[in-house]
């Protein structure tokens, strides 16, 4: 016998004498927790937003689109940026006056050269203000999981406030579960025993957020 099947064995005994639910996954999980922590206006909870992925040490921008190239490209400069990763499905025009090389995310792209391209551009699926929370759905403008993992230095542009809500529940009715969903809530950090902070060990170590407006 192998260890899968003594496993599996081991599980089937303990659920031997659980009841079958017949009941389907929706109405068998309750669904009574806050939907939302407090009454705030569309504009409060873009703050909120900002305010919580500050407090994760992001870095938070807000601009119109007709300033998100000049934006992106001072951004990219002032990191000493000469490559940047663009998804297929970034729009042009936000990186129309960026100098630094362009590498397409391509499925033969290995981690090896990936770590050798200073920044990475996307957009978002979307922003959670309450959690200070950044989900990537690997939808065209964001790209392959790993374009946003490898590269040191990440850009992500939010457009608000369509893509922001309140509540981790709000972010879920959006969002597609078979999709490769990526929660980012900061720069990637970690501490050892004694509390000492480390970042970009397990993604980017430098995260900035554009918040972009319409107008």
């Amino acid at each position: 016998m192998s260890s899968r099947e003594r496993i599996l064995g081991r599980v089937r005994r303990a659920l031997a004498d659980v009841p079958d639910d017949a009941r389907p996954y929706e109405e068998a999980v309750a669904r009574e927790y806050l939907r939302e922590h407090g009454q705030r206006s569309v504009a409060q909870t873009v703050d909120l937003l900002a305010e919580n992925l500050a407090d994760y040490r992001a870095l938070v921008h807000r601009c119109t689109d007709g300033e998100l190239p000049v934006l992106l490209m001072r951004l990219l400069a002032a990191r000493g940026s000469r490559s940047v990763v663009v998804p297929p499905g970034l729009p042009p025009h936000w990186l129309a006056a960026v100098d630094a090389t362009r590498v397409h995310d391509r499925a033969a792209s290995t981690p090896q050269e990936l770590d050798g391209v200073d920044s990475v551009v996307t957009g978002c699926a979307v922003a959670v203000a309450e959690t200070g929370t950044i989900v990537l759905d690997g939808s065209p403008d964001q790209g392959r999981r790993r374009i946003t993992l490898v590269p040191d230095h990440h850009i992500c542009v939010v457009r608000v406030p369509d893509q922001v809500v309140s509540s981790v529940p709000g972010a879920l009715e959006r969002l597609d579960p078979a999709r490769p969903l990526t929660w980012i809530s900061g720069p990637s950090a970690t501490s050892d025993i004694e509390l000492d902070r480390v970042e970009g060990v397990h993604g980017p170590r430098t995260l900035e957020v554009v918040l972009l407006s319409g107008s």
